[in-house]
């Protein structure tokens, strides 16, 4: 991102905030690989901002719109925010700084019972009143009162569908489809409520803050099974033993939750195939062979 484009942010944020800010950033951080994140200094202290390209700034107003929704949970902290607009040719999003600290067994087992006390907050259907993204693809929330039909038509088959469109045919799909017309069976003695969930809770979207309390960040919000939160937690890391027990203490999962990890990681598998490439593909597809061969048995 050029100076001149980053000086009208600088200005752009001094305006919203009531505050001097330093033309450039002081730092650039880790945020992801989707957006520039950058740490930037004020008169009162550093704030942490996304810059991404003009049409991603409804992306960061969902992601605002997600931020205020699991701040009203009052359960596990989320950054405040500050902004979000254009400037300089670019979309912007300006979150209160935090320093993060070491995770430690504590933290996660406030997690896990945060988030538990979290999912206890329930809407009337499955989805959300906006649609927004999963990483930087499209996440489709129009609400039903069916979570078999939801989670089936807008998150499985809107993934399978986005990878035909990159390429990927065959017997992937033919197994897609299988698994997709079979799936209910998952379901026959299980009946999920609408809980908030975060969306997107891997390891890399929950840190420490100064006084040992967790707090997550990039969220995907919907209200889904809960199920499907703590089944991402299991994905790429980042839990451990502390706050799979503070969850299971706080509010026990069905006993038949085991068997629906790998369905509900499977979206986030299939969605990483279709924003980073063909690495992803054999996951999927044992992934796929592993559900299948559940029904069968």
């Amino acid at each position: 991102m050029s100076r001149p484009q980053l000086e009208e942010v600088s200005l752009a944020l001094s305006k919203t905030l009531s505050t001097r800010i330093d033309p450039h950033p002081s730092a650039r951080v880790h945020g992801g690989c989707i957006n520039e994140s950058y740490q930037w200094q004020t008169v009162d202290g550093p704030i942490f901002v996304k810059i991404a390209s003009t049409d991603r700034l409804a992306m960061f107003e969902a992601e605002v719109a997600g931020l205020k929704e699991l701040k009203l949970a009052r359960a596990v902290r989320v950054p405040e925010l500050l902004t979000v607009g254009l400037a300089g040719g670019k979309a912007y999003l300006a979150l209160e700084w935090i320093d993060f600290s070491t995770r430690h067994s504590a933290a996660e087992a406030r997690l896990g019972e945060q988030l538990a006390r979290q999912h206890r907050i329930s809407a009337r259907e499955f989805g959300w009143h906006r649609n927004n993204a999963i990483g930087s693809t499209p996440q489709v929330n129009k609400c039903s009162n069916d979570w078999v039909e939801f989670f089936r038509d807008h998150r499985l088959r809107y993934q399978f569908d986005l990878a035909r469109r990159n390429g990927y045919e065959g017997w992937f799909q033919e197994r897609g489809a299988e698994l997709l017309e079979k799936m209910h069976a998952f379901f026959l003695d299980y009946r999920p409520s609408p809980s908030l969930l975060h969306g997107d809770l891997w390891g890399g979207n929950w840190a420490v803050d100064p006084n040992g309390e967790p707090v997550v960040f990039d969220p995907a919000v919907y209200y889904g099974d809960r199920e499907a939160d703590v089944a991402m937690t299991r994905l790429f890391a980042g839990f451990g033993s502390d706050f799979y027990r503070a969850y299971q203490t706080a509010w026990p999962l069905d006993r038949g939750a085991a068997a629906r990890v790998p369905l509900y990681n499977l979206y986030h598998v299939l969605n990483h195939l279709n924003l980073f490439g063909s690495g992803y593909l054999s996951q999927v597809e044992s992934m796929i062979d592993r559900l299948l061969a559940e029904l069968q048995d």
